[in-house]
C-alpha cells in the first residue's frame, strides 16, 4: 500500500481491549504487500495471540530499539522492552496492568514522535479508569503530549471522510463551553487550524467558524457572542491574510462543508462537532490532534470491553486513522 518512506508507529492501547484486534485486522487490510510496515508498540506475546485468535496470518518480530527497526523486513516488527511478556492481561475488564502498559506505550510513542525517530504515531484506545487505577494523573493522551511536549494549547479535531470539525474546547460543561467562547480563544484556534494545514499541504485553507447561538444569533436577538466574540476573531485573522469566514449558523455549516465549501469548519464546544461527524460516518470517524509537534491520529472509539475477545470489533476507524497518519506524514513540513 505505502510506497513511501514515512515511519509510523502505532499504540497498541489497552491490551484489555479491542485496540490489538482493529489493529491486527487493519494492518491485515491495509498491507497485503508487505511493505513499510508499521511498527507496533507494545506487547509482542500479546499481538500474536491476537493475531492467531482471529485466524490472521501474519508474521511478527521483536525489537527492544526503534535503532533496530528495519524498512525492509516483511514481518511486523513490535518495540517491546519485555517487560510485560510474563502478565496475562485480562481481557475485557480493567487491571492495574493493562493501565501501566498502555501508559508506558503511549510515554515511549510520544518520546519518539518528538525526537523524530517516527514520522507519526497512530494509536489505540486507552481506557481512563485502568489509567486512574494505576495512579497516572494523565485523563488520556492528549495530556501525555502536552506535557512532553511541552506544548501551551493543544487541541482535538474529528475526521469523517472530507468532514473536519476542529474543537475550540472538548471535555468542559455547556456552560463553561459557552463562557470559553472568547476573541482570544477563537482567535487562538484559527491560528492553530491555519497553520496546522498550511503545514499539512493545504494551499490556503478554507476555515469556517460555527456559530454558538441558533441563527448564528440572528442580529443579537439570540444572544450577542456572535457580535461581540466571534466576529472580532475572524476578522482579526483575515486582516493577517487567514482564509475565514463566518460565524455561519451551525445548521448549515455542515452541509456546507461536506459539500466543499470549507476544508475545516472550528466548532465552539464538544458535540458541536462530534454529532455531525458521527451522524455522517460514525465508523469512519477518526480523531487528529493540532497543537503538537508530530503527527498524531487516533480511532474515535473506545476499548469496547463487552466485545474484547469476541472478535467482532469494527476495524475502519483504525484503518482510516492509518491512512491519514500515512498521507499527512507524505505532506507535512512539521
Amino acid at each position: 500500500m505505502n510506497k513511501n518512506n514515512e515511519k509510523l508507529a502505532i499504540t497498541l492501547g489497552d491490551p484489555s481491549g479491542i485496540g490489538p484486534e482493529v489493529i491486527i485486522k487493519a494492518i491485515s487490510n491495509l498491507y497485503s504487500d508487505k511493505e513499510n510496515l508499521p511498527i507496533i508498540i507494545g506487547d509482542t506475546k500479546t499481538v500474536e495471540k491476537t493475531a492467531k485468535n482471529l485466524d490472521i496470518k501474519l508474521s511478527f518480530k521483536q525489537i527492544n530499539s526503534i535503532d533496530s527497526y528495519d524498512q525492509s523486513s516483511k514481518e511486523i516488527q513490535v518495540l517491546d522492552n519485555n517487560k510485560y511478556s510474563e502478565i496475562d492481561f485480562p481481557v475485557g475488564d480493567n487491571s492495574v496492568e493493562s493501565g501501566n502498559a498502555s501508559h508506558e506505550w503511549v510515554e515511549t510513542a510520544t518520546d519518539l514522535a518528538i525526537s523524530k525517530k517516527v514520522d507519526a504515531i497512530c494509536t489505540a484506545p486507552i481506557n481512563k479508569e485502568s489509567w486512574q487505577m494505576s495512579g497516572f494523573s494523565d485523563i488520556g493522551h492528549q495530556e501525555i503530549f502536552k506535557r512532553k511536549s511541552k506544548s501551551s494549547y493543544v487541541a482535538t479535531m474529528l475526521v469523517s471522510g472530507t468532514l473536519r470539525c476542529m474543537h475550540l474546547s472538548t471535555h468542559l460543561s455547556l456552560a463553561e463551553a459557552c463562557n470559553y467562547v472568547t476573541t482570544e480563544n477563537v482567535t487562538r484556534a484559527i491560528k492553530l487550524t491555519h497553520d496546522h494545514f498550511t503545514m499539512w499541504g493545504f494551499n490556503k485553507p478554507r476555515i469556517g467558524v460555527a456559530a454558538l447561538n441558533p441563527h448564528a444569533s440572528d442580529g443579537g436577538l439570540i444572544g450577542n457572542t456572535e457580535q461581540k466574540e466571534i466576529l472580532p476573531a475572524v476578522e482579526k485573522c483575515k486582516n493577517e491574510g487567514i482564509n475565514v469566514t463566518g460565524p455561519h449558523p451551525a445548521d448549515s455549516i455542515f452541509y456546507d462543508a461536506i459539500n466543499d465549501k470549507h476544508d475545516v469548519v472550528v466548532v465552539m464546544y464538544h458535540d458541536q462537532g462530534h454529532i455531525p461527524i458521527k451522524v455522517y460516518g460514525f465508523e469512519e470517524s477518526i480523531s487528529v490532534n493540532l497543537g503538537v509537534p508530530f503527527i498524531r491520529t487516533s480511532v474515535d472509539h473506545g476499548t469496547a470491553f463487552d466485545i474484547a475477545g469476541k472478535n467482532i470489533a469494527d476495524s475502519t476507524s483504525m484503518i482510516e486513522a492509518i491512512k491519514l497518519a500515512q498521507n499527512l506524514s507524505k505532506n507535512s513540513k512539521l
